[in-house]
């Protein structure tokens, strides 16, 4: 991370899963000038490796502050992450599959919110994507502008005038394209988890949907891919 005068940057929170979206997402709101607090949830979901590797994220890119904010979404269910749901390993299809994590984006960019808000910063990065993703609603660009139009209106900082301004900058990129980013910015990508069904050894499983589209962006953009795969497609 270059060394830089943090009395004179702008703040922002930016949402960490600790997926390689979000790791960009963070490198990009450094490298445009912000001193970056990460916020990352544990919402107890069924695989634990990725909040480790938030941690290791947070703590490589100097991150001032990173809250891991434990939410227990497992209460609920409804979800291949949270509920005892078998994660699909046969491809990306049409419809939006059961890894979908119901309101996700909406409760998490709730918090990221209220976080900036009590940090008196205006600016909010996400790593979400509408292009080479699994057709979650909560990624659209659709969705960005509804909340921020809604953190307008719902926060004391938007009635009065200060209204907070949320950052997508991976919104239109394929997953090839973000693997580009990442080693531009000079990132280890494999310091990222993306897989939604680990093996009990620790490797991806290769298969999900998550898995697919991270192996297929990094074969597109002719780059390595340092995840350890049970399987490969």
């Amino acid at each position: 991370m270059l060394d830089r005068d943090s009395t004179a940057q702008p703040g922002a929170v930016v949402l960490l899963s600790g997926g390689l979206d979000s790791m960009v997402s963070a490198a990009l709101a450094q490298e445009q000038g912000y001193r970056v607090s990460a916020l990352t949830i544990d919402y107890n979901q069924r695989h634990r490796i990725e909040l480790q590797s938030a941690a290791r994220i947070a703590a490589t890119l100097g991150c001032d502050r990173h809250v891991i904010l434990p939410l227990d979404l497992r209460r609920f269910g409804g979800s291949a992450l949270t509920d005892e749901i078998e994660v699909p390993l046969s491809g990306v299809g049409a419809d939006i599959p059961v890894t979908y994590v119901p309101a996700r984006n909406i409760v998490f960019l709730s918090l990221t919110l209220a976080w900036a808000e009590v940090l008196g910063v205006r600016d909010i990065f996400i790593g979400v994507n509408a292009l080479d993703y699994s057709g979650y609603p909560d990624c659209r660009p659709e969705f960005i502008a509804a909340f921020t139009e809604m953190a307008r209106l719902g926060t004391k900082a938007g009635v009065e005038g200060e209204p907070f301004r949320i950052h997508a900058p991976l919104q239109h990129m394929s997953k090839a394209d973000i693997a580009r980013e990442a080693a531009r910015l000079g990132l280890d990508a494999g310091m990222s988890w993306s897989c939604y069904a680990p093996t009990h050894d620790g490797a991806a499983c290769g298969l999900c949907d998550s898995c697919r589209l991270r192996q297929k962006g990094f074969a597109e953009a002719g780059l390595p891919d340092p995840t350890r795969y049970a399987k490969t497609i």
